[in-house]
C-alpha cells in the first residue's frame, strides 16, 4: 500500500517555531536520510495532521510507503520513522521520516493476526493467548506486508505457532527467532476458591476486639 502525503519546507528550527507550526494547524516534521545530493540531510517540514493520522491508522500504520510530495524537491518515497503524540489529547505533536532506496531492503516489525478459529478453545475449553504479537522481517520496501497471518484452524489445546510455523514468503525474510512462540491455545487459570475449612480455620485465627465494659 501506498499513500500520498504533501510537505512544505520550514525554514528555522526549534520549540518556538514547532509551536508556531501547530497552532497553524498542521505538524512539525523532519526527514532523514540521503538526498539527491548523495549526502545525509535532515529537513526540517511539516505536514496536514488528518493525512498524517489517517495513515498511521491504517492497517500498514506505520510501515506504509509514503509518497511524499515536498515543494521544490519532487516526490520522495519516505517511511514513517517515529511520531510524539500528545499524552492527553492524542494528537500528533512531531513526526520524523526518513528517505527509503526502493531497490534496497529494509528491515521492519510487522503485526501478526490470527485467522480462524482454533478448536482447542471451541471444543476443550481453552483460550487464545498471544506471546508475541510482531515479528521483524527484511524486505524491499515495495514488498512490506501490511500484517502476518496466522491460521490457528487446528490448534488444539497446548499447542501453538511459532515463527518457523509461518507460511513460506520468497519476498519476505523472517528475522525474528523460528523457535519464538507467537500464540497458543492454554487452559485458563483457575480462580482460587477458599474451602469451608479454610475459612474455619481463618476465623479461629484471626484475633477477637475486647469486649467493651457496660455502663
Amino acid at each position: 500500500m501506498e499513500a500520498v502525503l504533501e510537505a512544505v519546507a520550514r525554514e528555522t528550527r526549534g520549540k518556538n517555531e514547532a509551536h508556531r507550526t501547530r497552532v497553524a494547524g498542521r505538524v512539525p516534521a523532519v526527514l532523514y536520510g540521503i538526498a539527491g545530493s548523495g549526502k545525509a540531510e535532515a529537513t526540517a517540514i511539516s505536514v496536514e495532521p488528518k493525512a498524517l493520522t489517517r495513515i498511521l491508522h491504517s492497517e500498514a500504520g506505520a510501515n506504509t510507503l509514503i509518497s511524499l510530495k515536498l515543494a521544490g524537491a519532487g516526490d520522495t518515497r519516505v517511511l514513517v520513522k517515529d511520531y510524539q503524540l500528545d499524552p492527553i489529547t492524542h494528537q500528533i505533536l512531531h513526526a520524523d521520516f526518513y528517505r527509503i532506496a526502493m531497490d534496497k531492503v529494509l528491515r521492519v516489525t510487522v503485526s501478526v493476526v490470527a485467522r480462524g478459529e482454533a478448536p482447542g478453545v471451541k471444543q476443550q475449553g481453552g483460550i487464545l493467548e498471544f506471546v508475541h504479537r510482531q515479528v521483524e522481517v527484511e524486505c524491499l520496501p515495495a514488498d512490506i506486508p501490511e500484517h502476518i497471518e496466522i491460521g490457528v484452524g487446528e490448534l488444539m489445546l497446548h499447542q501453538g505457532v511459532r515463527v518457523r510455523d509461518l507460511p513460506a514468503n520468497p519476498k519476505v525474510k523472517f528475522v525474528t527467532d523460528a523457535d519464538t512462540m507467537l500464540v497458543h491455545v492454554i487452559m485458563p487459570k483457575a480462580e482460587e476458591v477458599a474451602t469451608p475449612a479454610a475459612d474455619a480455620a481463618g476465623a479461629a485465627a484471626a484475633p477477637t476486639a475486647p469486649a467493651e465494659p457496660e455502663v
